[in-house]
């Protein structure tokens, strides 16, 4: 009977027989579950952050091709009046800053002198008329041959035009304006003795201004009469003025390699004046509905440009061929639709496949 129960003793129970398996298979799990945290977790270090990156989508607008430069203001027309005559300065009728017009009298000299010449040779015309007539009624009564009057005739037209000399030298003691315009300088003071040729005004048209413009002569078949141009004086602080090629000159300098381009100045207001020193833009080539993007997201390397585009948060670099620039803006001619997201900002060392983050959107800039 005690061997009965011994041998049933001995017996173990399957349950507890299958405890040690069972911790066995638990830790063998748990320690694949800690590798598998693991390698997730070095996975996610290695795995680069993604780059923050601004985006903007391209806009359509004018772009203009401008050919920029620098000239002095001047005036296209400017006379210096000088004295015809000599005398003494007896009236300034004018100073500087006055507006004239043609032939407004300017100032005025003594001309003593010319009046009593004037008064010799009109005295000395009538004593010769007189002859002249008298000649003519012996010819009538035939008691003078008619040839005999010939030379009375010629000395006669002589003196008429020393007559008509005189008249005009007293006329010069009126110094007149040439043309219209301002005076901007004066050179003679009241009581003056002047000579024949000597300075005495100079007289400037300030409608229109001009600029005369030396351009190179690659850009001769780009220009034409009527383009466009704005002009940005410096004296004058902010702000530009509207001009227009008037006329281009048909040669071009060998000693330079530029030809000559006239620009008029369009100033209602009348700040703009002649040896102003102005900036120049003309504007050549103007496309008013252009597919364009910043200037900043343009990525140039190696002569090839692209630009990156963002897909499904991942940078995408793509080629593009452009055309105008201009204003911080360059024209996409060919690469991009309109609807992309172009990064504008973090594109420096970026490379095709980076993961991005956008931290900023502007779909309606420009």
């Amino acid at each position: 009977m005690n061997q009965n129960k011994r041998a049933s003793g001995d017996r173990i129970s399957p349950l507890r027989a299958s405890i040690p398996a069972l911790l066995a298979f638990c830790s063998v799990a748990l320690a694949g579950c800690g590798n598998g945290r693991a390698s997730d977790a070095a996975s996610d270090a290695a795995a680069p952050p993604a780059v923050p990156v601004e985006v903007r989508q391209p806009t359509r607008g004018e772009m203009l091709a401008v050919y920029s430069g620098t000239a002095p203001i001047e005036a296209e027309e400017e006379a210096t009046v000088v004295a015809k005559v000599g005398g003494e300065i007896r009236d300034l009728l004018v100073e500087e800053g006055d507006t004239v017009q043609s032939g407004q009298v300017l100032a005025r000299l003594d001309g003593d002198r010319l009046r009593f010449e004037l008064k010799q040779s009109e005295a000395n015309l009538a004593k010769l008329e007189r002859d002249y007539q008298r000649n003519l009624e012996l010819i009538g009564k035939g008691l003078v041959a008619a040839g005999a009057v010939d030379n009375i005739r010629f000395e006669m037209e002589s003196l008429r035009a020393a007559r008509d000399l005189a008249q005009l030298e007293l006329g010069y003691t009126e110094i007149r304006a040439p043309i219209v315009g301002v005076i901007s300088a004066r050179y003679v003071k009241v009581g003056n003795t002047i000579s024949p040729g000597d300075p005495t005004f100079r007289v400037t048209d300030l409608d229109p201004l001009i600029a005369y413009v030396h351009v190179p002569e690659r850009e001769f078949r780009k220009l034409q009469s009527g383009q466009p141009a704005d002009l940005t004086i410096d004296a004058l602080g902010p702000g530009a003025f509207k001009a227009r090629v008037a006329r281009i000159s048909p040669i071009v300098d060998p000693a330079t390699g530029t030809f000559k381009a006239t620009l008029e100045i369009d100033d209602d207001s009348g700040r703009v004046k002649p040896g102003m020193f102005a900036r120049v833009n003309i504007v050549v080539d103007r496309r008013p509905d252009a597919l364009r993007v910043p200037r900043t997201a343009l990525v140039e390397a190696d002569g090839a440009q692209s630009v990156f585009v963002v897909r499904d948060a991942i940078a995408v670099q793509q080629p593009v061929r452009t055309g105008l620039t201009n204003a911080g803006w360059v024209e996409v001619v060919e690469g991009l639709e309109g609807d992309e997201q172009v990064v504008v900002i973090g594109q420096n060392g970026l490379k095709s496949g980076n993961a991005v983050q956008v931290v900023s959107l502007d779909a309606a800039a420009g």
